[in-house]
């Protein structure tokens, strides 16, 4: 009784107003069945037809209460709504009938009960579908609301139409688009399938739709890039559901709709990694990452966590960074992550973690990767970049780790910057550290530009744009690689599972992306038109840039690996270099700042400042 009262006592007026109606059409049911057995006028059997009412009309009208029927919002009800009524119905309809015959209360022939039990179904499941037609209409006839196409008549687009229709939002689905020829023409929960992709130009300028919402998580982007170009030329806005990898509890609502992105655009299929092996070898293991407050290390960090490892040395050079990746760990994963704020390049410092943690898998980010920054300190460049990998390096091979992975960089292949001829520099360092060190397995991983990175062109550009413009473009032929920060650390990890030791591995990263190009879809990603609402000048070529970036020094001395998109060479000290000397040549420079570029150019002969267009 008490539980009955605490449920009465969170039913809304709107609730009484359903039991009292419940109560109502149960009667009307309960009569219905007596009266098509024995004619309307029941007569002797009046009696027994109150005496049904009043049993069943008690029993589901309590059974109801108690199990929340009387505070359901039916206005937004959903399939499950509807069938914890339906299994509610039928246990009032069992109980009714067990205490008819345990009590004897009334005569109720089989045919009368069976039009009773559909009947009440009926109008007892049709008072509560009402009260969505109802709202459909009422929502329907709202004409500041937007005609709304959906893409994708897939499982993704029709929860999220669902969702639509019950929502006052300024949206409502009518129509969608799939290209499914089978769904050509039929209707999906009550919205019709207008066509195909090839169609979407003469839809909407025919159907005059305000906006286009994009719901194929699944598709990659080139898919997305297809469809945006068509829409960009016609007077709609266009929003998307985020990718799989966004969606990855699952859920699809229009609490998920955003505005289309850069990455949606520019983002290849996913790179999918056999992740068993990637688990052994992190499992249980001690994994050192440096440069952990970047983008890359960062999501390093994240991806690691999941894959099971003792503990996670998260070594940064930031303190900020350092504490923000701490404040924003996955939360309800018990793994250790200890936080290191040092120096790569101090040698003391690294051999103290090294000591202390004693880490089997180390993943080393840590890197100055500004190109025209480092122009201007190359001694800092060499000091962090090359030291700092030696110094890396070697503690990995004395303290007895497993494997080494070094992040690199695409600007490392016939290098025309102080950063790029670094990094290729620390290239030849890992491969002399493996001779030194055979017991432990050296690898670097070299990729292009990562989105949404810190030091990314992308942030600039939106600024500018926000700004009201120009947006600045060094040369309208300049061509970078991008890739997303995801894909490239799982790019990182595979080649951990991957490498046998002096291995470097460069991802297929596809077409080049032209850098005009992309900031022409920045600015209508924005809601502008280029040249027009914001335009784009040209500032030349920085130094140390170069117009197009190469992937391989010699592309016949490159093999594929088991993963389709990941290709491997060795690290080739070679060029003469006298590695022996290294540190003798990496100290002179450190302490001469003057003669360090000079050095450089000794240690990189590949080296060259390419002249300026």
């Amino acid at each position: 009784m008490r539980d009955l009262k605490e449920c009465w006592g969170k039913i809304s007026s709107k609730g009484y107003i359903v039991a009292l109606l419940d109560y109502i059409l149960l009667s009307m049911a309960v009569y219905l069945g007596y009266a098509l057995r024995l004619g309307f006028n029941i007569g002797i059997y009046g009696s027994d037809c109150i005496s049904m009412v009043l049993m069943l009309g008690t029993v589901s009208v309590i059974l109801f209460a108690m199990f929340g029927q009387y505070s359901t919002i039916w206005e937004h009800a959903g399939t499950e709504d509807y069938m914890k009524f339906l299994w509610l119905y039928i246990i009032a309809i069992l109980i009714s009938l067990i205490l008819n015959s345990i009590f004897h209360l009334a005569t109720f022939p089989r045919i009368s009960f069976s039009v009773s039990f559909f009947a009440g179904l009926f109008l007892c499941g049709g008072l509560r579908f009402s009260w969505l037609m109802v709202k459909t209409i009422h929502i329907g006839k709202k004409s500041e609301r937007l005609k709304t196409l959906i893409i994708g008549a897939g499982e993704a687009g029709i929860f999220l139409a669902r969702d639509l229709m019950r929502n006052e939002g300024e949206l409502y689905p009518a129509g969608f688009i799939d290209d499914d020829v089978n769904k050509t023409g039929r209707h999906i929960s009550g919205i019709k399938v207008l066509g195909n992709t090839s169609d979407l130009r003469r839809i909407i300028e025919i159907q005059h739709f305000d906006v286009v919402l994009i719901a194929i998580p699944s598709a990659n982007g080139s898919k997305i890039r297809e469809i945006y170009n068509v829409l960009s030329e016609l007077n709609v806005q266009v929003r998307i559901l985020p990718s799989l990898r966004e969606l990855a509890d699952g859920k699809v609502s229009v609490s998920g709709i955003r505005k289309v992105k850069l990455e949606d655009l520019l983002g290849r299929e996913p790179v999918r990694i056999n992740l068993e092996p990637s688990m052994n070898y992190i499992k249980n293991k001690r994994v050192l990452i440096t440069g952990a407050g970047g983008s890359i290390g960062s999501e390093i960090v994240r991806q690691v966590i999941y894959n099971g490892p003792e503990e996670i040395i998260a070594l940064g050079h930031g303190e900020q960074s350092i504490y923000l990746l701490r404040e924003h760990l996955p939360e309800g994963i018990n793994i250790p992550v200890r936080t290191v704020i040092a120096d790569v390049a101090d040698e003391i410092s690294m051999r103290d973690v090294f000591s202390r943690f004693k880490p089997q898998v180390v993943f080393h980010a840590a890197a100055h990767k500004h190109v025209p920054l480092m122009e201007e300190n190359a001694r800092e460049a060499m000091r962090v970049n090359d030291l700092g990998t030696r110094t890396i390096a070697r503690c990995a091979g004395e303290f007895n780790s497993q494997r080494m992975v070094m992040i690199s960089t695409d600007k490392a292949v016939n290098p025309s910057s102080i950063m790029g001829a670094t990094k290729r520099l620390a290239e030849k360092i890992l491969e002399h550290e493996q001779r030194l060190h055979p017991e432990t397995k050296y690898m670097a991983v070299r990729f292009g530009n990562v989105l949404g990175s810190r030091g990314s062109v992308i942030p600039k550009f939106e600024e500018q744009i926000a700004n009201g413009g120009p947006v600045t473009v060094t040369h309208p032929e300049m061509k970078r690689y991008f890739m997303l920060i995801p894909e490239a650390v799982s790019l990182v990890i595979q080649a951990g599972a991957l490498g046998h030791g002096g291995e470097l591995f460069v991802l297929n990263m596809g077409e080049p992306v032209v850098i005009k190009e992309m900031a022409e879809l920045l600015i209508r990603l924005s809601g502008f038109e280029p040249y027009k609402d914001i335009n784009i000048i040209y500032t030349g070529i920085r130094p140390g840039e170069k117009l197009h970036e190469e992937l391989f020094y010699n592309e016949n001395a490159v093999h594929g690996t088991l993963h389709p998109k990941i290709f491997v060479s060795n690290i080739k000290a070679g060029d003469g270099s006298n590695f022996d000397e290294l540190d003798t040549v990496l100290d002179y420079a450190l302490r001469h700042p003057d003669d360090a570029l000079k050095l450089l150019k000794q240690l990189v002969p590949e080296y060259k400042n390419f002249p300026l267009p």
